[in-house]
Formats: structure tokens, C-alpha cells, sequence
């Protein structure tokens, strides 16, 4: 895999770092993840990595980590600007300790600025970015899409790749660096066609809601069905307009008409039949019209069946499989762990060479923060 032989010390956060931190696994690299208990409930993103739970407040604890961070590639940590400081974990240490070493900080605003030591979440990032003015129907308040623009796209995703150019940079240099990854700014960033593009003719409604894309054309929009489920419409170009009305049985209607009355018409089309007969009257047509598929039927799908884009767990968890698809070097999800997190703390502190019994001593004494009543 791309990523094999780097080794990545992610410091345990809520959804952006972890997912930055399962990228970089998903792809090759050794992630061990630095928590305060051994078992967090919010880091659902875990499968590949290993753990080891360490009481930071205690310096015993500190030294490990400067430790660990003499022969790692990666930090990745989450924490609001001076948290790593008071740690004695600050890249002001670890990387005079190992100058080969990237630091990457993945916070909400930044490491300066008004806002840098702020709480916050993706809600909060994204509004203040510009970007979730433009979101949302016409006459409505503003719809954050989950948290996936800041937290993820804007956050981990970028994060993963600045991450990479580091380490490519590293290799021409034998440098490491300090990445500053701002998730205001990523989301701002991922979003540069839609703020970039605003005096085009594809936004000429001037308003939230009433241009091609955001839901103020009727044909480019989501449309229930007779069985209650929805079909996604994206018939933008003239071509795709004219499949799409004719298989609807509304060949009279152009995208020039008054966008309520064409919804209107689209909307009774739509629940005379289900959504498997939709599909199949669509299916071989280009007309830019696909089923919303429910996430608990999506790996079932004829083309992801075939490109094995989904994977399942025992537990039969759905797991998106890797993306992109590399030819020679893909992605690959580890989902088995059976070692007892005493057999995991061993592997990872003989790196720097603790032995079983030392493990044993680091965990009576409240280092590690493995029970007493774990299997050892």
C-alpha cells in the first residue's frame, strides 16, 4: 500500500482526526491512537489502528510519548491551540527531538487569530466560512449538511493530504513540518467552485435556494415516490431534460417554465409509480435520475456489487470501502483485532524498549489506563 512503513501517532479526538488518522491507515500507514481510556464510544473510526490508552497528566506518561515520537512520521492531534503545549508535547519539543517529524494540528479556527482557542463544531465552522449562507431552500434558514463540509471534507480529508504532501516534501528535503489545518478554511476551501462561481449564470436567482443547484430548479431536485421512498433528478443540460420528461410522460414541459408549476407536474408524475418501477423505466437512459438508495440497501447495488464499493463487518456494519481506487498499490480495511489491549500496549512500547513486565508496571502504576481486571 502507498502509506506502508509510515508510522502515524493520532491523538484521540471526535470525528475529524479520526477519520483523517483512518485514511492515512486505510492506505498503508501504522496508526497507533494515543487516548485517556481504552474504551471511547465516539471514535467509530478505529478499524485498522492501535491503541494505547495513556495518562497524559502524568510525565511518566509525557516521556513516553517523546518516546514514541523519535521514530514516528506522524503526529496528529486535535486539541485547541496550547493543550499540546501544556503537555510538554508542544512542536517545539517533539520536533527538536525528530526534525524528520510532521506535526499536523487539525482544529476548528486555526492555531491563531480572535477564534483559535474558541469551542466549536462543524455548525459553527462552516457558517463563519461564508459557505452555509449558500445552503438551504429558497425563503428558508440555512440547512448544515450534517458534518460533513468542515468536520470531514473540509477537515480530515484535507488534513490526510496535506499530511501526504508533507511526507513527499520530506522526501526531497529530509524535513519535517508543522501543518496548521483550520477547518473553517477547509470548508471554505473544498467549497471554491460553489464561491468562486457566484456571478455565473448557473446562480442568477441571487438568492438561496432559487438557482440550478441548490434546489430552485425542479429539475434538479429529490422527488418522492408511490412506495414513500425518493428519486434524485440531476437533468441540467438540454439532452438529459428531454429523457427525463419524455420517460415521465410530460414531453410538453421545458426547463424554462415557472420552476413551482414544473415541480408541481414532476411531483404527481413521480408518486403514480414505486421506486424500483422508476428506476427500471430509467435505467440505460441518460437522463440523470437515480434512486436515493436507503444506506442499509446500498452495498446491494448491482454497480457497487461490481466494484466492490462496500464492505461488511460480523456485525454487519457497512463500511465504505478506500477511495480512490488505486491500480497496483489500493486501499485495504483491516476490521479483525484480537489482541487484548495488554498484548497491543507491549508491541507498541517495545518500539521503544519496554518489555511485558515494564508494561505491567506502567499499568499498576496508573500510566496506562488498561484495568486491572483486563486480560493480560
Amino acid at each position: 500500500m502507498p502509506l506502508k512503513g509510515i508510522k502515524v501517532l493520532e491523538f484521540c479526538g471526535l470525528a475529524p482526526g479520526p477519520f483523517c488518522g483512518k485514511v492515512l491507515s486505510d492506505f498503508g500507514a501504522s496508526v497507533t491512537v494515543i487516548d485517556k481510556v481504552l474504551e471511547n464510544p465516539l471514535n467509530v473510526l478505529s478499524q485498522g489502528k492501535r491503541l494505547l490508552p495513556v495518562n497524559l497528566k502524568e510525565p511518566h506518561g509525557q516521556n513516553i510519548i517523546r518516546k514514541l515520537c523519535k521514530s514516528y512520521d506522524v503526529l496528529l492531534e486535535p486539541f485547541r491551540p496550547g493543550v499540546m503545549e501544556k503537555l510538554n508535547l508542544g512542536p517545539e519539543i517533539l520536533c527538536k527531538d525528530n526534525p524528520k517529524l510532521i506535526y499536523a494540528r487539525l482544529t476548528g479556527f486555526g492555531q491563531n487569530g480572535p477564534l483559535s482557542k474558541s469551542a466549536g463544531h462543524d455548525i459553527n465552522y462552516v457558517a463563519i466560512s461564508g459557505v452555509l449562507s449558500l445552503l438551504g431552500r429558497n425563503k428558508e434558514k440555512p440547512t448544515p449538511p450534517i458534518n460533513i463540509v468542515a468536520d470531514f471534507a473540509g477537515g480530515g480529508f484535507l488534513c490526510a493530504m496535506g499530511i501526504c504532501m508533507a511526507l513527499l516534501e520530506r522526501h526531497r528535503s529530509g524535513k519535517g513540518q508543522i501543518i496548521d489545518s483550520s477547518m473553517t478554511e477547509g470548508a471554505a476551501y473544498v467549497s471554491s467552485w460553489i464561491t468562486m462561481s457566484q456571478n455565473k449564470p448557473i446562480w442568477s436567482g441571487g438568492e438561496r435556494g432559487t438557482s440550478l443547484l441548490d434546489t430552485g430548479a425542479f429539475f434538479y431536485d429529490t422527488y418522492e415516490t408511490k412506495d414513500g421512498k425518493f428519486m434524485a433528478v440531476g437533468a441540467l443540460e438540454e439532452k438529459f431534460f428531454r429523457n427525463f420528461v419524455n420517460k415521465l410522460g410530460l414531453s410538453h414541459i421545458n426547463q424554462s417554465m415557472p420552476n413551482e408549476e414544473g415541480k408541481q407536474l414532476v411531483t404527481r408524475a413521480f408518486l403514480t409509480k414505486t421506486q424500483q418501477e422508476w428506476t427500471e423505466i430509467f435505467t440505460d437512459v441518460d437522463a440523470c435520475v437515480q434512486p436515493v438508495l436507503d444506506w442499509n440497501n446500498v452495498m446491494n447495488h448491482d454497480h457497487h456489487v461490481t466494484r466492490k464499493s462496500f464492505m461488511q463487518t460480523s456485525e454487519g456494519q457497512i463500511i465504505p470501502s478506500p477511495a480512490p481506487k488505486l491500480s497496483r498499490t489500493p486501499g485495504e480495511i483491516k476490521l479483525d483485532k484480537d489482541r487484548s489491549p495488554f498484548d497491543e500496549a507491549c508491541e507498541i512500547l517495545a518500539e521503544i524498549g519496554h518489555s511485558s513486565e515494564d508494561v505491567k508496571k506502567l499499568i499498576a502504576n496508573g500510566i496506562l489506563q488498561i484495568p486491572l481486571n483486563a486480560k493480560l
